[in-house]
């Protein structure tokens, strides 16, 4: 009887948590594990989770870059019938499925604002006369809490109601610790499983691949979901006639979140030899064809771009509180894998000279780095359901 696993994952402004959540799906159904994919934040075109079951819980959104305030998909702000309605769709879910493993995407590390349903999930867990094992699945950085409170706080979640601690980066770039002080004290939990990436990017096509010719020595710009891309993409046009780049053909990628008048207004600026479109399923592939990725430094294109060994410019989002993405393009930069710019920084003149800088590097390789978390994370968790069967 195949493993039922059950995974939670909570998206709230960019599209980054649920891409990476769907590339771990593939990878434990191709293990052979019955998935399901708890997903409460808003749809998402084309989202590939490999035949992993979604269950879409009443979505919510963050209305800014601060995370403080939560509406749902009318814009209204959620209130207490709307937490309790999320709750109990939930623990119906957790109750349907019987998982034989639970994995909760960030959590205790994150998503504090929703830990009325996510305690009463765990509780209901540990409850359960056959309790599944329970993996929190985190990326390699940390947002820093500006409170010490909360990380004691996020040692105790993980202490009490845990049995593993899954870390998708490499400690040899950065260790958890780095960003999570009281590691030491969960170190019996904590597994680095690589960096999680979508191999397809390394491969660039496929027999399944319809439009083999797209993304083939482009320069690729592109902004996840869009929430937070105006910046990059108000600087990327005007930068390439001051470029090296000026005589490729370049392929803009615009998220679904940037609205519809303002995607129209940036396709009408664009100079021959500039195709404008909605950000496509095919990413990654069009990535591993590409001469150049410019991006922000979400954890998934930036490891996918460096994966298939694409030269890449970075230009990190660091709105609100966000220090995570300008933390690992700056380790990356340091060791020569990309060019970075600062958000603050950034103009048409410096992302000019980055991406000469970055065309004139030679293509990076990522030897010393794991980036097999996908497949390990399939394993690990195998491991611990099997661990926690009778």
């Amino acid at each position: 009887m195949s493993l039922r696993v059950l995974f939670y994952v909570q998206h709230l402004l960019g599209i980054g948590h649920l891409t990476r959540a769907a590339t771990l799906a593939r990878a434990m159904q191709a293990d052979g594990m019955d998935v399901t994919l708890v997903t409460g934040g808003a749809p998402v075109r084309g989202l590939d989770t490999g035949g992993a079951r979604i269950v879409q819980l009443p979505w919510m959104r963050a209305v800014d870059k601060y995370f403080k305030v939560l509406v749902d998909e009318t814009g209204a702000e959620i209130d207490d019938a709307f937490k309790a309605a999320r709750q109990a769709r939930l623990l119906e879910v957790f109750a349907e499925t019987r998982p034989d493993a639970l994995m909760i995407e960030l959590f205790p590390f994150g998503r504090r604002q929703l830990r009325h349903e996510l305690l009463a999930l765990l509780e209901a867990a540990r409850a359960r006369p056959a309790r599944p094992a329970i993996l929190c699945s985190v990326r390699d950085i940390l947002v820093q809490s500006p409170k010490p409170e909360r990380v004691e706080e996020m040692l105790a979640w993980a202490r009490a109601y845990f049995d593993r601690v899954l870390v998708h980066g490499d400690p040899g770039l950065i260790p958890f610790e780095a960003t999570f002080p009281l590691a030491a004290r969960i170190a019996d939990l904590v597994r680095y499983t690589g960096y999680a990436v979508d191999q397809r990017a390394a491969q660039g096509g496929g027999e399944d691949d319809t439009d083999a010719a797209d993304g083939a020595g482009e320069v690729i710009v592109s902004t996840g979901g869009g929430a937070v891309s105006e910046p990059l993409l108000a600087a990327a046009l005007p930068a390439r006639a001051l470029s090296r780049a000026a005589g490729l053909p370049w392929r803009v990628l615009v998220g679904d979140n940037l609205p519809d008048d303002r995607f129209a207004a940036l396709r009408n600026q664009a100079p021959a030899g500039v195709i404008v479109e909605r950000a496509r399923p095919d990413f990654t592939r069009l990535i591993g064809r590409c001469a150049l990725s410019i991006s922000q430094g979400g954890y998934n294109t930036v490891m996918e771009v460096l994966s298939a060994g694409r030269r890449a410019v970075i230009v990190p989002y660091a709105g609100g509180l966000e220090t995570e993405q300008t933390r690992r393009a700056a380790l990356l930069a340091e060791r020569g894998l990309l060019q970075q710019v600062a958000e603050e920084r950034l103009t048409p003149a410096r992302l000019a000279a980055a991406i000469d800088a970055a065309l004139a590097a030679p293509a990076p390789a990522l030897d010393t780095l794991r980036t097999d978390g996908a497949r390990e994370t399939a394993r690990l968790v195998a491991e611990a359901a099997r661990e926690r069967k009778p």
